[in-house]
């Protein structure tokens, strides 16, 4: 006896495709049968990853987006829904990161992690979410009413943690926006939950996870390791599934204990 979740007949949107987590969350959906919507600023590899999920016999679509801007935004979804159909799904996974002491701060880098981590990840949710509504309430065309939206908070909006103190403050945002979302548009039949995953690696920390300070955090995990891209994949697959209706609003840490212990 085996249990299933497939997606066929959803369309997922992605930000921050173009690499880490975003790639990977690009493939598993596209993999439980959605069309993807592979959006970010990087197209060239947007396109890389369209050609590999196509290769394995998905359906990618490749749509330029920049989150620090709202005309961008909007003109992004719109085009996703115009090419591809209604957005039932949203994976708000854009954000970006600085190492730097409270004290050393400037505007700018605060301006620089916020703008994407808490005020982009608004304004994408806040434009899916209309569309959403829009068809629940019959006065837009779509199939399925309701949606899915998951955004990719952090174990750092749940804890503090050294050098990285603004974006675990974005983060943390991100983690009351959520609840919010949810109480607010949960009548429409949209659920808004997020994962806070843990230290995962990729291809942008993996050097510094291979260094000595980097090898030194990892010892000082509950497990002394790192999770990979794939750990998610399953709890991804399960809060867009039809099957999650019941889930909204929900806080989910992915990080093997590092925010039990």
């Amino acid at each position: 006896m085996s249990y299933n979740i497939d997606l066929a007949g959803r369309v997922a949107l992605i930000t921050g495709a173009s690499s880490g987590l975003g790639t990977q969350f690009a493939l598993t959906l596209a993999q439980a049968g959605a069309a993807v919507v592979l959006a970010g600023r990087r197209i060239e590899r947007l396109k890389t990853l369209r050609s590999e999920i196509e290769a394995a016999g998905g359906d990618a679509h490749v749509v330029g987006m920049d989150v620090t801007d709202i005309d961008s935004i909007r003109a992004a979804v719109a085009h996703a829904e115009t090419e591809v159909g209604a957005i039932d799904i949203l994976i708000n996974n854009s954000g970006v990161s600085t190492t730097e002491r409270l004290q050393d701060v400037t505007a700018d880098s605060y301006d620089f992690v916020f703008n994407t981590n808490t005020r982009g990840a608004f304004f994408t949710a806040q434009e899916v979410a209309k569309r959403m509504m829009a068809r629940a309430e019959g006065s837009a065309p779509g199939t399925f009413t309701g949606g899915r939206i998951i955004n990719i908070a952090s174990a750092g909006g749940l804890r503090t943690m050294p050098m990285i103190g603004v974006y675990c403050m974005s983060k943390a945002a991100v983690v009351h926006m959520t609840k919010v979302m949810a109480a607010e548009w949960g009548r429409f039949g949209i659920t808004t939950n997020a994962i806070c995953p843990g230290y995962i690696e990729t291809e942008l920390n993996s050097r510094h996870f291979n260094s000595e300070a980097g090898k030194k955090l990892v010892n000082m995990l509950p497990r002394k390791r790192l999770g990979q891209a794939k750990d998610l994949d399953a709890l991804l697959v399960t809060l867009c599934a039809p099957q999650s209706d019941f889930i909204n609003g929900a806080i989910i840490s992915a990080d093997d204990g590092m925010t039990a212990a």
